[in-house]
């Protein structure tokens, strides 16, 4: 008996230990998504452009599981998977690129400065987990490639469960503080890039400005609505007077751009009073932004710059380099 009761310890001890590895089964990969890293990673840095809820005709860049299926071909070792999306990070050109379709309708990807580890992460969450698929990307996929199944781990079909996800992405009040403030900013960010870079890819750089200065504050009003939270974008160099920081925003501002030139990655900042719950995430520049935000000599084309004075006789919005702190996303809600 003694016997017997020793195995079924050994047994246990060791399958709790096994448990501990990614199984890919459908409870222990929610799991185990949830806990890796590279998924809010993911969803913070990627998916104002990659974002799998947009519909086909809205697309600005290709969802992830695209991305992810692409760079399998041909990198079936994690290593080689990461090291493959790491160097189309560092170095994003056309004659890079593996997605070739992608980059004739969509264009290069613009060249961002995210830490290394930071991709690393994301890279790794995407070879190891499934992915959430567009309700129209089974079908593109077979038309392209004959076959929507395999291509390596976590690639099993997440489609049927895509609409539930997204409803339990949107229910943010069940979320602690800093992950509800960010979803928050990141979906306004979301609704405001996607216009923006639409924008830019279908009639140009004073077409996207002229948007600026009519829809983003209604945009960013109408998220604040959606959201029933006070959502703003402000700066300590604002090209809209409106958009001015007050001194403890500014405080945090400065917070964010020492972080910005250690490289590292910011996480929210969170004020709770007995009134309200307040947010401060970091607004960053890419090479896209510094067509209109970069150096007037260099990155800001004269006309681009003309209608600038025009429209915003005040500005102060320019002479930023890429991965700079130029404002914040500053969101007060209740508890």
């Amino acid at each position: 008996m003694k016997s017997l009761t020793l195995i079924v310890v050994i047994v246990l001890v060791f399958g709790c230990k096994d448990s501990k590895k990614p199984t890919y089964s459908k409870g222990n990969d929610v799991l185990e998504t949830q806990e890796h890293d590279g998924k809010k990673l993911l969803e913070t840095n990627c998916y104002i452009c990659h974002n799998p809820t947009t519909i086909e005709d809205n697309r600005i860049a290709p969802p992830m599981i695209a991305i992810k299926k692409r760079y399998l071909m041909g990198n079936n070792s994690k290593e080689a998977f990461i090291k493959s999306i790491q160097d189309f990070i560092k170095n994003p050109t056309e004659e890079n690129a593996k997605m070739y379709g992608a980059v004739k309708r969509f264009g290069v990807m613009p060249k961002q400065a995210f830490p290394e580890e930071t991709i690393k992460e994301i890279s790794d969450y995407m070879f190891e987990f499934d992915l959430e698929k567009p309700e129209w990307f089974d079908e593109h996929y077979n038309q392209q490639h004959g076959n929507g199944n395999g291509g390596g781990k976590g690639m099993g079909n997440s489609n049927g469960n895509g609409k539930q996800r997204q409803q339990q992405g949107n229910n943010f009040k069940n979320l602690p503080y800093s992950e509800r403030g960010l979803k928050y900013a990141l979906s306004t960010k979301a609704v405001l890039g996607k216009n923006l870079m639409s924008k830019i890819q279908k009639e140009g750089t004073l077409a996207a400005l002229n948007f600026c200065n009519v829809q983003a504050f209604p945009l960013t009003d109408s998220m604040s609505v959606v959201h029933k939270a006070t959502i703003k974008r402000v700066s300590d160099k604002p090209r809209n007077i409106k958009n001015v920081a007050n001194t403890l925003e500014k405080g945090y501002i400065n917070i964010f751009k020492e972080e910005a030139k250690k490289n590292k990655e910011s996480e929210p900042i969170v004020v709770v009073s007995a009134e309200d719950v307040k947010v401060y995430y970091p607004i960053k520049t890419n090479s896209m932004c510094l067509q209109c935000h970069g150096k007037p000599t260099s990155d800001i084309k004269s006309t681009t710059l003309a209608q600038i004075d025009k429209l915003y006789p005040k500005d102060l919005a320019f002479g930023y380099s890429e991965n700079q702190v130029r404002g914040i996303w500053s969101i007060t809600f209740n508890k």
